[in-house]
């Protein structure tokens, strides 16, 4: 696997983690009855469509760690009920899915990942781990970004990657991440 891919993954990762940043912010609109209020998903409310994306991140990203929390990770579905403790435990849980993803090498890339499903240890490859991951908050991002539109709060853009002539549009919000440039795109 090459240099290029890993590379990849990276800015993969920093995107997945700026668009979190992006929707759990305008979540910030919200009052907790709304965050709370029952709608249409796979997990009926904003609050609870976004602590499982947090969940799920715990389980994967322990494992990608070589932890062996395994399924303990959701016994509790909803570990952060208010948007207050969510955006600093998820923006914290991004911080080490990077840090997995900076530690990348094309060898580490293609290597195997440990998870324990409590009955039995499920055995993956990193890369697709990885992919999976960033397909899984993708998709329920999705969701609670249907749902946010159900409300008085405008749901943020979410489909953008980084096109190097927006640069500019997204230095804000970089900055408030502790970002640049040269923090994704380093070669």
């Amino acid at each position: 696997m090459s240099a290029g891919l890993v590379q990849t993954y990276r800015a993969f990762v920093h995107n997945n983690a700026w668009a979190n940043h992006r929707l759990l912010s305008a979540c910030a609109g919200l009052s907790q009855a709304e965050f709370e209020a029952r709608r249409t998903g796979f997990f009926p409310s904003i609050q609870r469509t976004l602590n499982h994306i947090y969940v799920i991140d715990l389980f994967y990203i322990d494992a990608l760690e070589g932890g062996w929390l395994g399924p303990r990770a959701w016994e509790n579905e909803v570990p952060y009920p208010s948007l207050s403790g969510l955006k600093p435990a998820q923006a914290a849980m991004d911080k080490r899915l990077i840090a997995i993803c900076d530690a990348l090498t094309p060898d580490l890339l293609n290597g195997f990942v440990r998870i324990n499903r409590d009955t039995r240890v499920q055995i993956e490859r990193r890369d697709r781990l990885l992919m999976h991951l960033f397909q899984h908050q993708i998709h329920h991002r999705g969701q609670a970004h249907a749902m946010l539109s159900e409300t008085a709060v405008a749901p943020p853009q979410l489909d953008e990657f980084f096109a190097e002539g927006e640069a500019p549009l997204r230095a804000g919000e970089f900055a408030e991440l502790g970002w640049s440039e040269q923090t994704v795109w380093k070669y």
